[in-house]
């Protein structure tokens, strides 16, 4: 047996041993809404330490469960706490969480993260809906034997985030008052924040942000047959857009500053996705 595919079940059991629950909704929190969880009406959470072979994240303030439960009526398991490549996994381990979820029975997937702004209309605080992304700069989370069990060998990607999703995200915007930007997202691999000239490449690529996440769970979600729809805060400028010095605690702050807009937005979002 494939030794990803392998790894990939045993989680998958282990989690099914403790949890009788089954998603609509998988849910991956970016920074500033690491406590959207909590708020929601909880049935069940489980650790990633208590998940056998499970990776668990390093990051200083991502707390490290599942959290199975509903927003509104809608069932969801939401990822409190993601693993990044930069960590030192391999890549399949990055998009395992992914995988897990939609093998738990979750259809559709809503991926959220902090970014740094590439577009020189965005601003700290903004939020961009990705309408597409880039992976040149980190490997493919497809690399190796295919999992035929989850996707094709060559899997499309000519609609990565779901318009249908997009519409849905673009109304509860409007409703809320929340002036919705939209782009490219374009993954680097970290931790270290992209020089200036490598912002100069990814606008040239025609990236609107960057960050350090999401594009390779898209891609994973995708290869899987999910629904995906991604939204980016805006939390800073992107080098050698500004001069001032990028830093973590300015992207937390940030973060923080606008996640009772944010935590509205998934909300609103999930609520729809569920009628």
């Amino acid at each position: 047996m494939n030794l990803v595919y392998e790894k990939l079940m045993t989680c998958v059991k282990s989690v099914k041993e403790k949890v009788d629950f089954c998603p609509e909704v998988a849910l991956i929190l970016g920074s500033g809404l690491g406590d959207y969880a909590d708020e929601i009406e909880i049935v069940q959470t489980v650790d990633y330490t208590e998940i056998e072979g499970f990776p668990t994240s390093t990051v200083a303030g991502h707390k490290g469960r599942f959290v199975f439960g509903y927003v509104d009526k809608t069932p969801v398991v939401i990822m409190q706490g993601r693993v990044h490549f930069y960590e030192g996994y391999p890549m399949s381990d990055v998009v395992l969480p992914t995988r897990l979820m939609g093998l738990l029975g979750a259809k559709k997937i809503v991926l959220t993260n902090a970014a740094g702004g590439v577009n020189f209309d965005f601003k700290p605080g903004d939020f961009m809906m990705l309408t597409d992304h880039i992976t040149t700069g980190v490997p493919s989370a497809l690399i190796g034997a295919n999992l035929d069990e989850l996707g094709v060998r060559f899997p499309d990607m000519s609609e990565v985030y779901s318009k249908r999703m997009q519409e849905i995200v673009r109304t509860t915007a409007k409703e809320l008052g929340i002036d919705l930007k939209e782009g490219v997202y374009a993954q680097f691999t970290g931790p270290n924040y992209e020089t200036p000239a490598e912002i100069r490449m990814a606008r040239a690529w025609g990236a609107d942000a960057v960050g350090m996440s999401t594009a390779c769970e898209a891609m994973a979600a995708r290869h899987m047959g999910m629904e995906i729809c991604g939204i980016s805060c805006i939390t800073n400028l992107a080098a050698g857009m500004s001069k001032e010095e990028l830093n973590h605690k300015e992207v937390q702050e940030t973060a923080d500053r606008v996640a009772k807009q944010f935590k509205a937005l998934i909300t609103g979002i999930i609520t729809r996705l569920g009628e």
